[in-house]
This record gives C-alpha cells, sequence and structure tokens, in this order.
C-alpha cells in the first residue's frame, strides 16, 4: 500500500513538474483566492476602509479646498495608499519560503508564481482604491466632477490612487523575498514608510543631496500626481491669511524720523508710493464744462433762488468793478497754460458792451428776481459758449504736493524729529482694506509657491502615472530574480 502512495505522489508530482507557465499562474492564483477567503487576507479591506474614514475626516475641508490643504490631503493619502499597499504584502514570500523552496525543486517556475501574485495583488489594491475612494465621498472629501481624461475626477483620481498602492505592493513583495521571515519583514516594514514619508519631496525641506534620492521613491510620483489632478496652482492660498487674522489684537508699534517718512513719499522704486505720486489731485478747467454742469438738477435748483438786494444788473457789476475787495484780484490771470484774460479784463469787456448794459440798466433786481433770472440776463450760457476755450487752473498730482512739502526748509529742519506711533494688526489690515491684504498675500504666496510638477494637465499626470507602472515592474522583475536564487538560499 505505501509502495502505491508513493507511485501515486511521484505521478502528480511528474504532472506539476511538467505543467507550462501559463498553467502554473492558474494554479496559483486560485491558491491565492483560496487562501484570500480561509486566511483572512480579506482583513485588509475592512482596514483600508478604517484609515481612509480618518484620514478623510480630517482632509475633507482641504483637498481640493486650497493650495496647502490640497498638498497636505494629498500627502495623507499617498501615504494610506502605501501603507495599505505594504501591508497586502510584506509577508506573502517569507511565511511560505520552506514551501517555495520544495515546489521550486519540484518545478514550479519562480517567474509564474510571481506573476499569479503580481494579478492577486492587483485585485486586492483595485479594491482597497475603491473602498478608499468610496468611504472618503461619504465622510466628506468633495472630489472635483471632471477630470483629465475621463469625464469623471473620480476614476481619474482612482487610477492614481490605484498604482500608488500596486506599485507600494510590489515593492514589499521583493523585500518579502529578501526577508528571513516575518519578523525581520515586519522590522524593515517602518523604516520603509519613514523613507517613503521623509524623502517624498513635497512636503519636507530638503537638503540639496537628496535630490539624486527623491526620485527614487514612490512617494515623490505619487504626491505630484495627486497635487496635479489636485490643480494645486491654481488653488487659493489660506494658511497665511488664517494666522493673520488670528493676530487681529497683536499690537504694533514703530519710530520713525520726518525724514525717513519723506525719503519713503519719494521713493519711486516702490510701486505702491509710485501709484500714489500719480494719483491727480486737480485738473485743467474749461469754462466751457460750466455750460454742461448748467444743465444738472442741481444747478436749476440754485437757478430758483432769489436775489434780494433792489437794484438793477449793471449797478451790481458797477459797484463789483469799483470795490476795494476787488482790485485785488482784477490782474488775476484766468487761464494759467496760455495768455489768457484777466478777471478785470474779462468784467470791463462785459461792461463796455452797450448792447448789453442797456438790457442790464433797465433790469432791476428785485425780490422776485432769481438767480436764472439774472444768468438769462448775462446770457451767461452764450458767454460760455464764447469763452469755452478759457482754461482755470491746472493738473495737479499728489507728486507736486509731497515734493512742495519734503522739500520745504521747515521740514528739513525737521528731518531728525523722531515720533512713535502704535496700533494692532487688525487696525492695520482695517486701514489698507481686509481685501486687498487678502488678495495681495494670496497672489504673492500663491507665485511664490507655484510649482511646474504640479500643473494640471494631461502630459504631467500621465507621466506620472507612467513612472508608478516601472515602479510595479520593476520591483516585480527584482522578485523574480531574487527568488530565482531561493535553492541556494542556505536560511
Amino acid at each position: 500500500m505505501a509502495e502505491m502512495n508513493v507511485k501515486k505522489d511521484t505521478g502528480r508530482l511528474l504532472k506539476a513538474r511538467h505543467r507550462g507557465r501559463i498553467g502554473q499562474i492558474g494554479i496559483y492564483f486560485s491558491r491565492q483566492l483560496v487562501m484570500f477567503l480561509y486566511q483572512n487576507d480579506w482583513k485588509v479591506l475592512p482596514m483600508a476602509a478604517l484609515i481612509a474614514g480618518l484620514v478623510g475626516m480630517v482632509i475633507r475641508n482641504r483637498l481640493f479646498i486650497n493650495m496647502e490643504g490640497t498638498l497636505m490631503g494629498g500627502f495623507a493619502l499617498v501615504m494610506v495608499c502605501i501603507w495599505n499597499g505594504c501591508f497586502n504584502s510584506i509577508q506573502v514570500i517569507c511565511r511560505e519560503r520552506d514551501v517555495i523552496k520544495r515546489e521550486h525543486r519540484s518545478g514550479m517556475h519562480i517567474s509564474s508564481y510571481i506573476v499569479s501574485h503580481m494579478l492577486y495583488q492587483a485585485l486586492l489594491c483595485l479594491a482597497q482604491t475603491a473602498v478608499t475612494l468610496y468611504v472618503t465621498s461619504v465622510v466628506g472629501v468633495q472630489y472635483p466632477a471632471e477630470g483629465l481624461f475621463t469625464p469623471w475626477m473620480i476614476v481619474d483620481f482612482g487610477v492614481s490612487l490605484f498604482l500608488i498602492t500596486y506599485a507600494s505592493d510590489m515593492m514589499s513583495l521583493w523585500i518579502s523575498t529578501l526577508a528571513k521571515n516575518t519578523t525581520t519583514a515586519m522590522t524593515i516594514m517602518p523604516f520603509v514608510l519613514i523613507f517613503q514619508l521623509v524623502f517624498s519631496g513635497g512636503m519636507l525641506s530638503l537638503p540639496g543631496w537628496t535630490h539624486y534620492i527623491t526620485p527614487f521613491t514612490i512617494s515623490n510620483p505619487a504626491l505630484k500626481v495627486i497635487a496635479a489632478q489636485g490643480d494645486y496652482n491654481n488653488r487659493p492660498v489660506m494658511t497665511i491669511w488664517n494666522q493673520l487674522d488670528k493676530m487681529r489684537g497683536k499690537e504694533l508699534s514703530a519710530t520713525v524720523t520726518v525724514g525717513q517718512v519723506a525719503d519713503f513719499l519719494q521713493n519711486e522704486d516702490i510701486p505702491a508710493i509710485q501709484k500714489l505720486r500719480d494719483t491727480q489731485l486737480t485738473r485743467v478747467f474749461q469754462l466751457g464744462e460750466l455750460k454742461d454742469m448748467m444743465q444738472g438738477e442741481a444747478f436749476q435748483a440754485f437757478r430758483q433762488e432769489h436775489v434780494l438786494e433792489q437794484m438793477s444788473v449793471a449797478d451790481i457789476l458797477k459797484s463789483a468793478r469799483e470795490a476795494d475787495s476787488f482790485q485785488g484780484v482784477r490782474e488775476q490771470v484766468i487761464k494759467l497754460d496760455g495768455p489768457g484774460m484777466s478777471v478785470g479784463e474779462i468784467l470791463d469787456t462785459l461792461l463796455a458792451d452797450t448792447e448789453v448794459m442797456e438790457r442790464l440798466t433797465e433790469t432791476p433786481v428785485v425780490s422776485t428776481t432769481t438767480v436764472g433770472d439774472v444768468l438769462d440776463l448775462l446770457d451767461a450760457e452764450g458767454l460760455l459758449e464764447k469763452y469755452k476755450d478759457v482754461s482755470l487752473g491746472k493738473d495737479v498730482y499728489v507728486r507736486d504736493l509731497i515734493d512742495l512739502v519734503t522739500g520745504s526748509e521747515t521740514l528739513q529742519s525737521f528731518r531728525d524729529q523722531s515720533y512713535t506711533y502704535s496700533t494692532t494688526v487688525g487696525d492695520l489690515v482695517n486701514m489698507i482694506g481686509e481685501d486687498r491684504v487678502k488678495d495681495l498675500l494670496q497672489n504673492k504666496i500663491a507665485d511664490a509657491s507655484y510649482n511646474s510638477d504640479y500643473d494640471n494637465t494631461p502630459d504631467n499626470v500621465m507621466g506620472y502615472w507612467l513612472t508608478l507602472s516601472l515602479f510595479v515592474l520593476a520591483f516585480a522583475a527584482l522578485s523574480m530574480i531574487t527568488l530565482e536564487f531561493i535553492d541556494k538560499d542556505k536560511r
């Protein structure tokens, strides 16, 4: 009987030894599906749901909302994916090393064994990705509507999470081929996670020599692809403004001299000062503009005002010309940028017009006479039309006023006089304008934080997907090469 059993076992062994590579892939893949059910490998799915739920509740008000939140939330999701992938396969090889040795000597192809693991782990990572996306959506993470490659951003984002998880899974599979036993593998695991966290190149400021290391980490392209899909460069910046808002009650004080203020106001290299200096205070005023003003509602109301003196209009003009107070302004020229006419010349011209003077002499100014009546008698609109090109005043800018004051001898004598003032951050923000301060901070910090690696473009995203796919293939190849020498392993 014993001899018959030996013959049967030998028959099975010879049958397995001569089974082709494709056939062996099916055998080992089926065995791993059985292990999923009966050796509790399914527990990685509720574990993934728990981790995704905890992280999702933390990042739901940050991811895809602002610049810093997108980077921090993306980093958290990368760590979730790496954690899931690593614990999927960190023990699968080392826990059955003796079985692998025996079956390899019996005809097992290492390539078939690794490919079966690749297929099985791909399904496991796909399931974990679906669980992560679903749970994070339930807890409140708001995924953008449209993706770069599909009509649904959550599908594009799922591809990234799957590739990150799968690349980490294959990395751990390789580590499992190197580890002596499960204890050694689990001891190595924390160091791998820390290495991925520290050298991701996105969250921590790293010295220059580390730039040669970050390209060899899964976390580096992983963080970049999530930041790119989250449109990092076009998100607003909120952290600095929130910190400033918390400091509204903080007091500020400073001591400055008159000379420092004067020099600051004359510094045209500062855009804000240049803009202030170019502000126009007054401008050349054409008399013709008065004609347009006379048509306004406010001026029409003024025309109804009554003139109470009982005298003719001509008497008013003559009295005005003879008044002592008029002599001081008689020579005043009302057009400053040309020859112009003096006030006295204008009045003399008006009084020399016989036709006008006769009409004005015959017109008494009584209590029922209004300003409008006087203007009509003067033919104000006709006169304004006649002298419409006469200019009054001149263009005056803030810089003229600043230069006048800062150049005065009085101010020069006080240049060393110092003044201390105090205020609060809130008062300073209110003085400048809350919206202006907020926009300024956001724009400046956004410009400084811009990173071309995070541009939301199909080329960027596809490039990172390709990099993660290469990690998958590279670690799978390393796993095959390592296991090919398992027969020489004396452990």
